[in-house]
């Protein structure tokens, strides 16, 4: 058949209308769709990046305080939405989410792909052979004693990769945010050989870049097997499946590399080979990622074991008397404002009630974006935050939570002093706070919620909700109003839940009826936390709450069983004894390098070979 006559048959059907070329015109159809979002992330990040270093450029040059605020302010902005773009999920984190490392294994390796392949600069480390030494040499051995896994150089590779890539990303993360690496014992010059550069390792014993690269990936392999060859025992002697969404997951991901390397004229082993290392094939990395799902799935079996045999109240009281300090929350209203300034025009013009926080928080918004100007002047969840302690404080990043000089918090000191009342106001820093409620170690029980995500709908599936138009905004308004008051029909709970899959952007909770139990502070967007925890709030109640995804229509099924601190000191108790069972383990089991095998290791991938 001439060529011209069987690429018409692939496009049209032909007489190779079968359903396996529905499935690979399904497959092209899909990997080109892939491709042109890919390349739009690309070009937005571009974009973002270019406007990231005009900033840079122009707050070098500038000697006004003020000024040097804002331009932080609006860098920090756009590298959080440089970050965020081509990421998926609505923000809503769950609170018994998996943090598999395999698949951030993955998320590393399309970067490195990225980074090493498309840009043209294949690391010069790397031959683009299939390696056999590196597929039939015998690396190193974990073992207890009993069980034996014995770990090809490929193996070795595979992890090198992941860990050469991930220092590589996380000093870029450090520069893209204006941070000096050396700051952080990341000074790596990656344009000069790692063997010749010191640093210290976890030990703080002087080591070169090289032989902390080394450890951290013998460190990797070592935990990886322990656990796999743990499940594996603990299942008979056979290796235990991974859950249909990690082999999705897996399958997908090839999926993508296999239209990727095509395009550069590749086959898919020898594209991972060229961008991993010698050995590394489809058949190694599928392999090692499932035995990473694998491993980590029997770490979160330990852990949900011991989670599920409960702790007393004696020993929930116990922890309390030992980090009182800890568990004391407070009610407040929050807001940062870009300056100093700002801050104290803000407190000034704060009426005693606090009645005018919301309208303030709009007029003080230094964001351009219309969305968050009027999100922070209508919307009070945005700028309150019931049973904050003083970590959720930290970690939102408060300048009243910020150490000083003397690495002391005097914001945080006045905030959580017995002498607060309601009522009161203060502003340290760039930062206004309304007392809501003193701190104390409040009796307030973890929320257990449904909600369904009406996110605005916009021209370009790329664009944030945050991007969209008022119109838009509008739209997805009307649509979570009318879904509301369809609901209130039938307003039961399981009229709720079937609302869900039909309706909610949230795919973090589509499967489960928009359920997430057990919520505490802090841990759900902020004026979706708001909500559940107003006071007063109660079973059957619903609302609608705006954030930066979109408008939720909430559902409260009830209180948990477990008072807030309760549930942190269940956590606490739980981790602890989860992490002893955890060490025990890995006690058990060691690794051994075999000497001939580690000649066939990579190395400093650019330079040192």
């Amino acid at each position: 058949m001439a060529k011209k006559q069987l690429d018409d048959d692939l496009l049209t059907g032909g007489s190779l209308n079968s359903d396996k070329d529905k499935s690979a015109k399904k497959a092209e159809k899909n990997a080109a769709k892939a491709a042109k979002k890919r390349e739009k992330n690309d070009a937005k990040r571009a974009e973002i990046k270019k406007q990231i270093d005009a900033l840079k450029q122009e707050k070098a040059s500038e000697t006004d305080e003020k000024k040097i605020e804002e331009l932080n302010a609006k860098i920090k902005k756009l590298s959080d939405k440089y970050t965020s773009v081509g990421s998926e999920g609505t923000g809503v984190p769950k609170r018994t989410a998996r943090i598999i490392k395999s698949v951030i294994c993955i998320v590393i390796v399309v970067a490195l792909l990225v980074t090493y392949v498309a840009t043209g600069a294949v690391r010069k480390g790397f031959v683009a052979s299939l390696g056999i030494p590196a597929q039939h040499f015998t690396g190193m051995t974990v073992t207890n004693g009993e069980q034996k896994a014995k770990i090809k150089v490929a193996t070795y590779n595979y992890y090198f990769a992941l860990t050469y890539n991930n220092l590589r990303s996380t000093q870029e993360q450090y520069t893209q945010y204006g941070l000096d690496p050396a700051e952080y014992d990341m000074d790596v010059d990656f344009d000069q050989k790692l063997s010749k550069q010191m640093t210290k390792n976890h030990d703080d014993e002087e080591v070169t870049w090289a032989e902390y690269l080394y450890d951290e990936v013998l460190e990797s392999i070592e935990e990886t097997y322990t656990y796999y060859l743990a499940a594996v025992e603990a299942n008979g002697g056979e290796e235990p499946e991974i859950t249909d969404e990690q082999k999705s997951e897996l399958d997908d991901t090839l999926s993508q590399y296999r239209e990727t390397a095509e395009s550069y004229g590749y086959t898919l082993s020898g594209y991972l080979v060229k961008a991993m290392g010698k050995g590394v094939t489809e058949s190694v990395f599928r392999t090692e990622t499932t035995r990473s799902y694998i491993a980590d799935n029997y770490k979160t079996e330990i852990q949900e074991k011991i989670a599920e045999e409960g702790y007393s109240q004696e020993d929930y009281d116990a922890y309390k008397d030992e980090h009182k300090d800890e568990l004391k929350s407070v009610d407040i209203r929050f807001f940062e404002c870009t300056n100093e300034d700002d801050a104290k025009a803000f407190k000034a013009a704060l009426k005693a009630d606090g009645s005018n926080f919301t309208s303030l928080c709009g007029k003080y918004t230094s964001s351009d974006s219309t969305f968050y100007k009027t999100a922070y002047a209508n919307e009070d969840g945005y700028s309150t935050i019931y049973g904050a302690t003083k970590s959720i404080l930290e970690s939102k990043g408060l300048a009243i939570a910020t150490a000083d000089d003397k690495d002391e918090t005097p914001g945080l000191d006045w905030l959580f002093s017995s002498d607060r009342n309601a009522g009161d106001a203060y502003q340290y820093s760039t930062t206004v706070v309304y007392v809501l409620s003193p701190a104390s170690i409040s009796d307030m029980k973890t929320a257990n919620v449904r909600h369904i995500l009406i996110a605005p709908e916009t021209d370009d599936e790329d664009t944030d909700a945050t991007d969209a138009t008022t119109a838009q905004w509008k739209d997805a308004e009307k649509k979570a109003n009318d879904l509301l008051a369809e609901f209130k029909k039938d307003a039961t709970e399981d009229n709720f839940a079937s609302l869900v899959a039909d309706n909610t952007d949230d795919t973090g909770s589509a499967e489960t009826g928009g359920l997430y139990e057990d919520v505490v502070p802090g841990q759900m967007v902020d004026s979706f936390s708001a909500w559940c925890f107003e006071p007063g709030r109660k079973a059957g109640d619903t609302g609608i709450v705006k954030s930066d995804f979109g408008y939720h229509i909430m559902y409260y099924v009830g209180d948990g069983d477990l008072a807030v601190w309760e549930q942190t000191a269940n956590d606490a108790l739980s981790s602890n004894d989860s992490s002893d069972a955890s060490s025990k383990l890995e006690e058990e089991y060691t690794l051994k390098v075999n000497w001939f095998g580690s000649r066939y290791f990579e190395k400093d991938v650019d330079i040192d070979n």
